[in-house]
C-alpha cells in the first residue's frame, strides 16, 4: 500500500483556485448541490492542522479541508475506488494542494486485502453505495453489482507507520462501515480526540447489523467528552439522538469549538 505525495508548486494562482473552489463548495449546500455539513467546517478545522477525510469519494471535502488547513497543514484522504482515487489525484493537480496526500485504499479494523460492492442500477454504477463486504448482508439476486479487491488498512495502523502530528478532525462516510473505522481508530481517538463528522444512518448500518442510535451513543459513552452536533440554521446544533432525513453527526469538545 502507498501514500501519493508528489511536489506541487504553491504559486499564487493556485492560492487563488484554492479559493474559488473553496467558495463553490461552501456555495453548493446552499442549492442542494453539497451536504450542509461543509459550511461548518471552519468551526472546526484550523489553519496547520492534520485532518483525515476517510471515504473521500471525489473530493467533496476534500477541497474544504485542504483550503482551511492551507499550505501549512496536512489532509490525509483514504479512497478505495480507483475513479475516485483519479478524482482526487485530478484536484490535487490542478489546486495544487501539497498539503494534500491520496491513500488508494479502505480504512477499518483489519490490514490486509477486501472485496468492495457497488450496485448497479439501470446500467449506472451508484458510487454513493460502494461498501466493504466483509461482514455485510448480500444483496438479493436480483440486484446488479461490481466488485473489485482493495487495500485495507486501520487509523491506528496508518498512525503507527506515518506518524502524524496530532489529528484535529475525521470525516468517516463509509457506507455503514462507520463502526469499524472507528474500532479501528480507538487509540489516535483516545489521544488526540478530533472532532468526529460522521455519516450514521440506520439503511446503512443495517447491513452490518448495527443500528444509528446504538452506534452513536457508542461514541458519547466511549469518549464522554464528545457531545454530538447536527448542523442547523448555519450553526452547530446539539443533538440527543439520530434523526431519520439528517446524515451526519458532529461529535467534538468544548475546546475543539473553543480553538
Amino acid at each position: 500500500m502507498t501514500t501519493e505525495v508528489e511536489p506541487v508548486p504553491f504559486a499564487p494562482h493556485l492560492r487563488v483556485r484554492s479559493r474559488i473552489a473553496h467558495s463553490l463548495m461552501r456555495f453548493a449546500p446552499l442549492i442542494r448541490w453539497a451536504e450542509p455539513e461543509l459550511r461548518g467546517l471552519g468551526a472546526l478545522v484550523r489553519p496547520g492542522d492534520e485532518v483525515l477525510d476517510i471515504g473521500a469519494s471525489h473530493g467533496m471535502y476534500t477541497v474544504p479541508l485542504a483550503h482551511l488547513v492551507g499550505p501549512a497543514g496536512k489532509v490525509f484522504s483514504f479512497e478505495p475506488h480507483p475513479r475516485q482515487q483519479r478524482s482526487l489525484r485530478r484536484l490535487k493537480r490542478l489546486l495544487g494542494f501539497r498539503q494534500l496526500s491520496i491513500t488508494p485504499a479502505a480504512i477499518g479494523t483489519s490490514e490486509g486485502e477486501f472485496t468492495m460492492r457497488m450496485p448497479i442500477k439501470y446500467g449506472f454504477p451508484i458510487y454513493g453505495h460502494a461498501h466493504i463486504t466483509s461482514g455485510a448482508a448480500d444483496y438479493p439476486d436480483t440486484v446488479k453489482t461490481r466488485t473489485w479487491r482493495t487495500a485495507m488498512t486501520s487509523i491506528d495502523g496508518w498512525a503507527a507507520r506515518s506518524h502524524p502530528g496530532r489529528i484535529r478532525f475525521i470525516k468517516i462516510d463509509v457506507e455503514g462501515f462507520e463502526p469499524s473505522v472507528i474500532e479501528g481508530g480507538s487509540e489516535l481517538i483516545a489521544r488526540d480526540l478530533p472532532s468526529l463528522l460522521v455519516e450514521i444512518e440506520d439503511r446503512h448500518l443495517a447491513r452490518y447489523g448495527r443500528t444509528a442510535n446504538g452506534f452513536a451513543d457508542e461514541i458519547r459513552t466511549t469518549w464522554p467528552a464528545y457531545g454530538m452536533y447536527v448542523w442547523k440554521d448555519e450553526t452547530w446544533v446539539a443533538a440527543d439522538r439520530v434523526d431519520f432525513g439528517i446524515r451526519n453527526y458532529l461529535f467534538a469538545t468544548d475546546a475543539a469549538f473553543a480553538r
